[in-house]
């Protein structure tokens, strides 16, 4: 069962080194029974709630509905997450809603002493942190036909929210994050776990290529906070209009980065679902280049850090899988993806894979 905080001055129990991110990304997900939620809401909040489980590959999420129907988000984080990246998301999320309050994002729920966050003992004794946003309504974009006209609207979306993010800082903003594709050169060693063949092969020519071409280019090209994790499963849409974005969700793998790989990890995953795996992500991107265009230096990097994105998503989900095969289905959701990506690619040259990305997108976002 887990325990209720002491008052805010034991807060500090919580640590605020940040450990190794491997150590992170290996510790396991929290699992308190609804009831304890409950119990934990009912204490923090002074809400009587329902409580659904939501997939979460770090945290515990649960979605709670209240007895006049509102409906939440309640986050119990892993327990190695830091204290300071909590306050990160808080910070961010409450910034775009004073500088641009019609981005479809949650708004963070406050408990009743006024704070933003709290902090509970797992059953083990670890302290973890805790909090609440509202829920969005709307359905993933996996769960909808791929249209033009929708990944027009997201590429647009992405570049609005950039936009709102553009002069936040917050002291965490620097941390270390796997999921950051202008870091993956630290993945290097990960792909000695590939099984010898065709795979490992695949995966060192697009680690090579990123060393060679793309990591030395990176310092010079324009940074800020990012939210770094824009795919089907993190945008939703009006049921009725899979087109019109309702909600962006899941700021867990927020962090301060080259905006060209936030572009580029958003459009990897457009690259499944038509004929001609760069139709979809030239479509986003060049809808994204209509609101805020990227740089002459970042148009020359941005196709290799599309298939850099499917490099860190195979690396890093094969790995977690055999750590965690209880979690096996949703930490390889987006393997096979990846895999077909980098496969994909394998054939064209750097240029050739710049100009089908980037070519067609001055037509394609005007339509």
């Amino acid at each position: 069962m887990a325990s209720l905080d002491s008052p805010p001055g034991r807060q500090g129990a919580v640590p605020e080194e940040r450990p190794d991110e491997a150590a992170e990304l290996g510790t396991a997900v929290p699992d308190l029974a609804p009831a304890e939620v409950q119990a934990l809401v009912a204490h923090l909040y002074g809400m009587d709630v329902g409580v659904k489980a939501l997939a979460g590959e770090r945290d515990q999420n649960c979605a709670l509905e209240s007895s006049d129907g509102a409906r939440y988000v309640f986050k119990i984080s892993n327990p190695s997450e830091p204290v300071s990246l909590v306050d990160f998301q808080i910070a961010a999320i409450e910034h775009i809603a004073r500088t641009s309050p019609g981005q479809p994002v949650p708004r963070v729920v406050r408990m009743l002493d006024g704070r933003a966050r709290g902090t509970v003992a797992l059953a083990d004794g670890t302290p973890t942190t805790v909090r609440m946003l509202t829920y969005l309504e709307g359905v993933q974009i996996r769960e909808t036909p791929r249209t033009a006209a929708q990944r027009i609207a997201m590429g647009k979306g992405l570049a609005e929210l950039n936009l709102a993010l553009r002069d936040f800082t917050h002291p965490a903003a620097t941390h270390d994050l796997l999921w950051n594709v202008s870091a993956a050169h630290r993945l290097t060693a990960q792909l000695d776990s590939l099984a010898e063949g065709p795979r490992r092969a695949l995966a060192r020519s697009f680690m090579a290529r990123f060393t060679a071409h793309v990591l030395p280019r990176l310092a010079s090209l324009r940074a800020q906070v990012i939210h770094n994790d824009y795919h089907l499963y993190n945008v939703l849409v009006a049921p009725d209009d899979p087109a019109r974005i309702t909600g962006i969700i899941d700021f867990g793998d927020m962090l301060h980065a080259p905006l060209v790989g936030e572009v580029a990890t958003a459009a990897a995953f457009h690259m499944t679902g038509s004929a001609d795996p760069f139709e979809g992500p030239a479509q986003f991107v060049g809808a994204y280049q209509c609101v805020l265009p990227l740089t002459a230096p970042e148009q020359e990097v941005v196709a290799d850090l599309m298939a850099t994105r499917h490099l860190i998503t195979a690396l890093i989900s094969e790995w977690r899988a055999l750590r965690y095969p209880e979690n096996r289905a949703y930490i390889l959701r987006h393997n096979p993806a990846a895999w077909e990506g980098l496969s994909q690619m394998a054939d064209l040259s750097r240029h050739e894979a710049r100009d089908r990305l980037l070519t067609p997108t001055r037509t394609g976002a005007s339509s």
